[in-house]
């Protein structure tokens, strides 16, 4: 009888071998922006969220852009072209480190890099992608609005034809990652074709982005305003290839892909400190890891963190494959944002009162799933894209 193979040890921290389906160019990936973000980010981490502010950031947006991480799933025009596990694998390391480090590179490649490669003429590839991929300018996407985040269609801003066909812009955009630091706006607006998107050099006369302050959450993010008063442009700053809500629409689902992974670092960073924690403290002479109620909160959280991370996986080979449906993408961001935001308050009661505290991440990564839970699709959003999947019926009016 044929001895039984040697089985590997177990891996706390990779509990069902996950790393096993993973080449070593992922790997790598992974590697690098990981150790980007233990040099860069977490030592400083918590004095940007306490103070509210993200100092240094077009330094930081160039050194991403050296690693290859903004736009990197992108090809040509000095992006990466890595593949979407790649990218996902990415998303992760920088949201461990923290939310508003991701939503950096996710809006600027995710949004407002991937709306021009895919949907921009040769002339706007070639004047912004190759600056905004090596960091130099930063972008963002202005869709959400003062009084319409989940209904885009009703937008107020518009787009008007002036005479020599300029185009002239009007509105406000609300919310906005990277507004009042960005070199250049993709601005959705109404137009008499229907909603277009304009790609805006954020020095045209008109334009302005005042940074929103006073956030209980993404506070290591500069979110801002846009503000549109007779913004004219030349004829060639639309986007050629999109007309209607096709063009942004597709644009936030390859940003939702992103977060699908990066909750998954929020919660594997907030349940490692939770398992860290219970292996140290100590109460009625013993460590609390040792007791039964705490173990079964470190199983559950472990269950669905890695669960998370193989649906994040899953959906980002069917990526890979030209095989990835909007649907599946609302399936990720639903379950992987909300079960890392469980993760985190349960990691919270481990840690008792240390938990609030910002020598711990636990907190921080909690208040910023909030914000990552409703932007690019609230929850009900993501319900009624799978319900209308699920019966071929639209319950959303």
């Amino acid at each position: 009888m044929a001895a039984s193979p040697k089985l590997p040890a177990f891996d706390p921290a990779d509990p069902l071998g996950i790393d096993d389906l993973l080449e070593p160019e992922d790997l790598a990936v992974r590697d690098t922006v990981r150790s980007w973000a233990a040099d860069r980010v977490l030592p400083h981490i918590a004095d940007w969220y306490e103070s509210g502010e993200l100092p240094g950031i077009r330094e930081l947006a160039r050194e991403l852009g050296g690693i290859g991480a903004l736009g990197m799933s992108l090809e040509g025009y000095g992006c990466a072209g890595a593949s979407a596990v790649q990218y996902g694998l990415a998303c992760l390391e920088l949201e461990a480190a923290d939310s508003g480090i991701r939503s950096l590179v996710s809006v600027q490649g995710s949004l407002a890099m991937y709306a021009i490669h895919r949907f921009g003429s040769e002339g706007q590839r070639q004047e912004w992608l190759p600056r905004m991929a090596g960091g130099e300018v930063i972008g963002c996407f202005g869709l959400t609005e003062p009084d319409h985040g989940s209904d885009p269609a009703n937008m107020r801003t518009n787009a008007k034809r002036d005479t020599g066909g300029d185009w002239v812009l009007n509105g406000r955009k609300m919310w906005i990652t990277n507004g009042s630091v960005a070199g250049v706006a993709v601005v959705w607006a109404q137009t008499e074709e229907g909603i277009r998107g304009f790609v805006v050099p954020t020095d045209s006369p008109g334009f302005s982005a005042p940074e929103i302050k006073h956030k209980w959450s993404l506070r290591a993010s500069v979110t801002s305003e846009l503000v549109l008063d007779d913004v004219r442009l030349p004829a060639d700053a639309v986007l050629p290839e999109a007309t209607g809500l096709r063009g942004p629409l597709s644009c936030l689902s390859h940003a939702r892909y992103g977060i699908v992974w990066g909750s998954m670092g929020a919660a594997r960073s907030s349940f490692e400190a939770a398992v860290e924690y219970a292996k140290s403290r100590e109460q009625f002479g013993r460590a609390i890891g040792g007791f039964q109620l705490t173990q079964a909160k470190l199983a559950d959280m472990a269950v669905e963190l890695h669960k998370g991370i193989l649906l994040a996986h899953h959906l980002g080979r069917r990526m890979d494959a030209g095989r990835l449906r909007p649907e599946q993408v609302s399936f990720g961001k639903l379950n992987n944002v909300r079960e890392a935001i469980d993760i985190c308050r349960t990691a919270r009661t481990i840690l008792g009162a240390n938990g609030i505290s910002l020598e711990y991440p636990v907190m921080r990564h909690a208040t910023n799933l909030e914000s990552v839970l409703t932007y690019e699709g609230t929850v009900e959003m993501h319900q009624l894209v799978l319900g209308k999947a699920l019966t071929g019926l639209d319950a959303f009016r």
